[in-house]
């Protein structure tokens, strides 16, 4: 007798994983047109969202010293999984993530808006009359609505946490239901070290701060010449033409590393070139947006900004240096790929095309010295290579 057919529910889609992070489940969409195009314009209005967040979030770790390595491993890590798959899109990491984080920061700014109009009355009323009815009236209300916002905001990241949640007036009332029952802490104490640990930041700190030293290796002899030029020309001479070929390499083998992770991927030039034979035009265009990006942003290193508004500035740098990241390791991928070296022709195309950009950019390498706020400093503080940050340190 046939057994009877047992009833299998549809399967998950799993997004694939990579470097051991854990796959997120996702659901099947739903059947009805409106509902799939809803999500659809949803989906895309959050991926949207958690760009802009993404590269906020990046650009206030770009303002404080040790974040300066954390940013330089997102993109050295976007930079690798391109170089792994060839696809753009896998250059894009956290962006759910991040507009879940700006989602929460967002919420609480329009939460904080009503607390900071009331206490300008509570000081206003302070400063007219410090012992008056109307000072203590406006003291009480400012209290008792901070009290009720932080266990509306607690309440909503323990519902999830996306603005939705926020939205939800009986989040204070659960919280208190939710205390009584026990075992809040304990709930609340695991999320926030699963999210935390989900961030991976000393995985991004060691990735960065490796890709930093690989390139630093590479770019300290060429810089020390070329910042003695204005003493000894012949030795600015020198060091100009070893910078000019170190900037052919430096970016490739980054991106080796990053899709290797193994650190002696910064000497393997000859694999470096022969991954360039067989795709040297991609590698031309690469390097030329790598560079061509990189040359206006000496003119933010003229003058020191407020160290409050560094971030701005910073946030202009990765605007401009994660485009060149993902396209040297969407070459480098390309070039992986293949198994035989393009014709002559097209590889001698790729490499008389990129003498113009060189060129220009190891002059405006030289110039940055007599024009940065830092002077022969500015030669160490490549954002092209290094921290995509204006300025290393502050005074």
């Amino acid at each position: 007798m046939a057994s009877a057919a047992i009833p299998v529910a549809p399967p998950l889609l799993v997004e694939p994983d990579f470097e051991g992070e854990v796959p997120t489940v996702m659901p099947i969409p739903p059947k009805n047109f409106l509902q799939r195009a809803l999500r659809s314009v949803g989906s895309v209005v959050e991926w949207c969202f958690g760009v802009t967040a993404l590269f906020l979030g990046l650009s206030v770790l770009a303002s404080v010293p040790l974040g300066q390595f954390l940013a330089l491993g997102y993109l050295l890590e976007a930079s690798g999984r391109v170089a792994r798959t060839g696809r753009i899109r896998d250059g894009f990491i956290g962006v759910r993530t991040a507009a879940l984080f700006g989602g929460v920061a967002l919420a609480c700014a329009l939460m904080w808006l009503p607390l900071y109009f009331v206490s300008l009355q509570a000081e206003a009323a302070r400063i007219i009359d410090p012992n008056g009815r109307a000072a203590k009236l406006w003291e009480g209300a400012l209290t008792a609505l901070a009290v009720v916002f932080v266990l509306h905001a607690v309440g909503a990241l323990m519902w999830g946490g996306r603005i939705r949640h926020f939205m939800n007036p009986i989040n204070a009332p659960w919280l208190a239901y939710r205390a009584c029952r026990g075992g809040l802490y304990t709930e609340a104490r695991d999320r926030v070290w699963n999210a935390v640990v989900a961030l991976r930041l000393p995985y991004y700190f060691w990735l960065g701060a490796r890709g930093f030293a690989g390139a630093f290796v590479w770019l300290a002899l060429p810089l020390l010449l070329l910042g003695l030029g204005h003493r000894y020309w012949f030795v600015g001479l020198v060091g100009a033409g070893l910078f000019a070929v170190v900037v052919l390499y430096v970016p490739f083998m980054q991106a080796r590393f990053a899709r290797t992770h193994r650190f002696r991927a910064f000497f393997e030039v000859l694999k470096v070139r022969q991954v360039y034979r067989r795709a040297p035009l991609a590698f031309a265009l690469a390097l030329w947006v790598h560079l061509l990006f990189a040359m206006p942003l000496y003119l933010l290193k003229i003058e020191l900004i407020p160290r409050d508004l560094v971030f701005l500035e910073g946030l202009i740098f990765l605007l401009f240096m994660f485009p060149a990241r993902v396209l040297g390791g969407w070459a480098y991928a390309r070039g992986a790929r293949r198994r035989e070296p393009r014709f002559w022709v097209s590889r001698w195309a790729g490499r008389f095309a990129v003498i113009p950009v060189v060129l220009a950019y190891v002059f405006a390498v030289w110039v940055s010295q007599h024009i940065g706020w830092q002077g022969v400093s500015t030669l160490y503080e490549q954002h092209a290579f290094l921290l995509p940050v204006p300025f290393v340190a502050w005074k």
